[in-house]
């Protein structure tokens, strides 16, 4: 089943010692763009989280979020760096003197500047934190997983509407073909017996205008590659792997050749049938945009 680059997970666990929450949410993008926003204790982990994210997500932009909260944590100490503070100071104001600039300098600013604050955190229970992070990780990202799959859900029963309607059309079209050629027919039997005032009709030379008039506006190929690209696409959806681009691609192929249907067409009724096609197409094309 398809699966929707849109989604939401949320997971959270709570300890004698610990708090962690995790919350995913994506939205649709060309390529796999994960951002991961956590705590500094976190960052040796890293690499380890995206890949367990990497096995349920293939593209998309998705947004990680870690919140934790250590209740043990009552020793953290923040300190100032006074012997930078100063040099940062020193050096405002010479800047200031040489330079005859107005000193605004205030400590909100001083305090933000590199290495003037620094905080000193209780050593972390390396073995302990992984297993809990990994554990809320996996349930947030089977929680994203099933709104992705749910949202597939929903994107597959209203594509597929529309290929049933993309099909039907497509055989209203070759139906309306050949009634097109008999009525032109017709019209040119009729149009040449009032020209030539009810004398004899040359029925090869009838027959030959039929002939070209029907290479000019065939589109039999048309037909025959538009059936298979709707079908090609049904099967597809069908698939449970990044599909998305492989879609995209063949909605551009179908709307190809709905275009080349009605610029072929000289009939009202086709030229309709082709205006839905290139419709229900667009319509296509844009959920396709939310598909992995």
């Amino acid at each position: 089943m398809i699966k929707s680059m849109t989604g939401f997970g949320r997971a959270e666990e709570i300890t004698g010692d610990y708090k962690l929450s995790i919350e995913i949410k994506s939205v649709n993008h060309r390529y796999l763009d994960l951002n991961i926003k956590m705590p500094r204790r976190f960052f040796p982990f890293e690499a380890e989280i995206r890949n367990i994210v990497k096995k349920y997500v293939s593209r998309g932009k998705v947004d990680l979020f870690i919140n934790y909260l250590d209740f043990k944590d009552k020793a953290n100490g923040v300190y100032l760096n006074k012997n930078i503070a100063k040099k940062y100071l020193d050096i405002g104001l010479e800047l200031c003197k040489e330079y005859r600039i107005v000193d605004d300098l205030k400590v909100s600013h001083l305090l933000n500047l590199p290495d003037v604050i620094s905080i000193d955190e209780p050593k972390l229970d390396e073995e302990e934190i992984k297993v809990l992070l990994f554990k809320v990780l996996e349930d947030a990202c089977k929680s994203f997983y099933d709104t992705r799959e749910a949202e597939g859900k929903k994107l597959f029963e209203d594509i597929s509407s529309k290929l049933l309607l993309l099909s039907s059309t497509t055989e209203d079209i070759k139906e309306r073909y050949p009634a097109v050629l008999d009525e032109y027919k017709n019209k040119l039997y009729l149009k040449v017996n009032e020209l030539l005032n009810g004398s004899g009709i040359e029925e090869n030379r009838i027959a030959t205008e039929v002939t070209l008039f029907a290479d000019k506006i065939c589109v039999d190929e048309e037909v025959v590659r538009l059936i298979s690209h709707i079908k090609a696409m049904s099967d597809e959806m069908k698939l449970d792997v990044g599909i998305g681009r492989k879609l995209d691609f063949l909605a551009q192929e179908m709307n190809r050749e709905a275009n080349t249907i009605l610029s072929k067409s000289t009939d009202l009724n086709i030229a309709n049938y082709a205006i839905i096609l290139k419709t229900e197409i667009e319509k296509i094309r844009e959920q396709i945009q939310n598909i992995e």
